[in-house]
């Protein structure tokens, strides 16, 4: 009988939305899977034939200490994704990465920790003149934690959030508030094993005047949504370019790809989530053991990375 780690964080506990679901569908296709979280010190990982990460949300703030965890985890067992993968993901400057071949992303400046503030945040709002309000996050984050959004008036608000980013020794990144995100939302397309399984609307994040949250991640408002024929297509693209910039042979077991609307109204990449994203089982009936069948066919017949 295989037996299979859902991987969790002590500080999730609790508050991931996907996990029963996903524990229902294994148990009716007789898996033998357990929970457990990636910084217990108890947890012996070579008892498990493959972990699989799922909402090690914490790893933003420990992210070090998560990669080594990652690393001997995966000579212990199977890791999926894998340890590659977890490596390129887990850092936003993949974005570049991808938009250096071809893909359409938000417009996005790093922002390094030896670089001065206020001038990186005035030769980006020089750039995009066009941007009444702009946002500032970290390259290392998730659920919109440490990221807010500011107009135009408040460079030095602004200013001084980019510097308590980079005193910490964390890389940041500057983007347009794409104004299309208030009435159309994000667009978060699941892929499992590299095939479209369902996608959401993600309801705006980012309010004017609200700071970042205090707590793991933001409050997210989601219903379905059927993509487009063009968002399906920008998908697939991200995810080729994805594996051509990893060298995979084969498609990850889990993708969620995430795509918000230009001035022009065409999709662009916001984010690619191939770590730990959630797959918002609950929103599309069925795909919860849509992607332990997935799991399954993964675990038996590939090698991932």
């Amino acid at each position: 009988m295989t037996r299979i780690a859902l991987v969790t964080a002590i500080a999730a506990a609790g508050v991931d939305d996907d996990l029963a679901p996903l524990l229902d569908a294994c148990a009716r296709a007789g898996l033998h899977v357990q929970v457990r979280a990636w910084d217990d010190a108890t947890v012996g990982w070579s008892r498990f034939d493959a972990a699989i990460l799922r909402s090690p949300w914490d790893y933003t703030a420990r992210l070090d200490e998560f990669l080594a965890w990652c690393t001997r985890t995966s000579t212990q067992t199977r890791l999926l994704n894998p340890l590659p993968v977890v490596e390129w993901n887990t850092d936003k400057h993949y974005l570049g990465e991808l938009a250096a071949r071809g893909v359409p992303v938000v417009p996005t400046a790093f922002v390094e920790p030896d670089m001065e503030p206020l001038p990186a945040l005035q030769a980006f709002l020089a750039a995009h003149e066009d941007a009444a309000e702009f946002v500032v996050k970290p390259t290392v984050g998730a659920g919109s934690k440490d990221a807010q959004r500011y107009a135009r008036s408040q460079e030095f608000a602004a200013a001084n959030h980019l510097a308590r980013l980079l005193d910490a020794e964390r890389s940041a990144m500057l983007q347009p508030y794409l104004a299309s995100v208030d009435e159309h939302g994000e667009t978060g397309l699941m892929y499992f094993d590299g095939q479209f399984s369902h996608a959401i609307r993600k309801a705006p994040l980012l309010r004017p005047g609200e700071g970042p949250t205090d707590h793991l991640f933001a409050a997210e408002a989601i219903t379905p949504r059927m993509p487009s024929p063009g968002e399906l297509a920008l998908a697939e693209r991200v995810l080729s370019a994805a594996r051509d910039a990893l060298r995979l042979r084969e498609a990850p077991l889990y993708a969620r790809v995430d795509l918000i609307r230009d001035g022009d109204g065409e999709p662009c990449l916001l984010e690619l989530e191939l770590c730990e994203p959630s797959l918002f089982f609950a929103q599309a009936p069925g795909s919860d053991d849509r992607f332990v069948r997935t799991m399954i066919d993964v675990l038996r017949d590939r090698t991932l990375g």
